[in-house]
C-alpha cells in the first residue's frame, strides 16, 4: 500500500533516503534514528515488506510528528529492488542514498558522500566500505564484476583476477566496477533513467547490476574509503537462510545469462546452472542446522 498523495512530503529535499525492511528487527530503529538525527534537507522513505516484527509500526508512531518520515506498507514481499523502485518513484529528493536498515550512518559521513557525488561530474554512483561491529570491513565494498573466470579463480584459489580485490581497501576515493548495496548513494534523475533495480532480481545481486549498468551508460562507480559505515549484516535473514540463499543463487545466474560472455557457451551455461544451483542444495544442511542452534 502506496502513502496517498495527500499525505506526502511537503518539501523539496536534497536527498531522499530509502530503507526496505523486511523483519528486520530493532537495528532499524537505531538506523531510523540516525538518519533522522541528521540537519541536513532530507526525507526517509521506509518501505516496509510484510514484517510481522511490528517495529515499522512502533517507528511511525515514535517519528509520528517528524513531516520527514514516510512509510510504505507492502501486503506482501515484494524483494528489495522492486521495493527501492517503489520508493524512488514518490521519492522528492535530487538525489537517492539506498540505506541497509542495519547501517548507522552518521552526518559527517553522509555529507562526504554528497560532497563526492555533486564534486565529481563522472560520479554516477558512490558507495561507502560497510564494517561488522569489530571493524573489519566486507570485501563485497569493493569488488569486480562476477564474471565466471574471475569466479572460477576465487574458487580455486589459482592466481589472476578475483571477485574480490584482495589488498587494503585505501583510506581514499577509488573507482571501482561495484560497491556493497548496503550502502548506495546515485543520482535520483540517473537511477530512474536505468529503470530502477531490475526486479528480475528479488534479493541479492542487484546491486552488483546496478553498478555495471551505471558504468554501460559511461558514468564512473567510486567508493569512498575514508567513510566506514557499521553494518549489522544479515540482520532480516538469520531467521530464513534457505529463502535468501534460494534467492542469492537465484540472482547470481540472472547477473550471469545478463552480462557474462560466458553464458553465450550453451554448454558453459548449463554448467554454471548446475553449479550454481548443486551449491545452493550442499549448503542447505548447513544452514538448517546454524538456524536450529541458534533459537535453542
Amino acid at each position: 500500500m502506496s502513502t496517498p498523495a495527500s499525505q506526502r512530503s511537503p518539501f523539496a529535499p536534497a536527498l531522499s533516503v530509502v530503507v526496505v525492511s523486511a523483519d528486520s528487527g530493532p537495528s532499524l530503529r537505531e538506523c531510523v534514528r540516525s538518519v533522522l538525527a541528521s540537519t541536513l534537507a532530507l526525507e526517509l522513505i521506509l518501505v516496509d515488506n510484510d514484517s510481522h516484527d511490528g517495529v515499522p509500526g512502533t517507528i511511525e508512531r515514535a517519528h509520528a510528528h517528524d513531516p520527514r518520515l514516510r512509510l510504505i506498507y507492502n501486503s506482501r514481499n515484494l524483494g528489495f529492488g522492486p521495493a527501492v523502485n517503489l520508493a524512488a518513484k514518490q521519492a522528492y529528493g535530487q538525489a537517492l542514498l539506498i540505506l541497509n536498515p542495519d547501517c548507522l550512518l552518521p552526518q559527517d559521513d553522509l555529507q562526504r558522500l554528497l560532497d563526492l557525488l555533486s564534486g565529481r561530474p563522472g560520479a554516477g554512483l558512490v558507495g561507502a566500505v560497510v564494517c561488522d561491529a569489530e571493524g573489519r570491513p566486507d570485501p563485497a565494498s569493493w569488488r569486480r564484476d562476477p564474471l565466471l573466470w574471475r569466479a572460477l579463480n576465487s574458487l580455486f584459489g589459482r592466481a589472476g583476477e578475483k571477485i574480490n580485490i584482495e589488498r587494503e581497501i585505501p583510506a581514499e576515493v577509488v573507482e571501482a566496477e561495484a560497491v556493497s548495496g548496503a550502502v548506495m548513494l546515485i543520482p535520483h534523475a540517473l537511477f530512474q533513467r536505468l529503470g530502477g533495480f531490475d526486479e528480475g532480481y528479488f534479493l541479492h545481486c542487484e546491486d552488483l547490476d546496478l553498478c555495471r549498468r551505471v558504468r554501460n551508460l559511461g558514468y564512473q562507480v567510486l567508493l569512498a574509503g575514508d567513510v566506514r559505515v557499521q553494518h549489522g549484516k544479515g540482520s532480516s535473514s538469520r531467521h530464513r537462510p534457505v529463502f535468501v540463499s534460494r534467492h542469492k543463487h537465484r540472482g547470481m545466474w540472472r547477473w550471469f545469462r545478463k552480462h557474462d560472455p560466458a553464458a553465450r557457451n550453451p554448454l558453459v551455461a548449463c554448467v554454471v546452472w548446475l553449479g550454481i544451483w548443486g551449491h545452493f542444495l550442499l549448503q542447505i544442511p548447513g544452514q538448517l542446522l546454524r538456524r536450529k542452534a541458534r533459537s535453542e
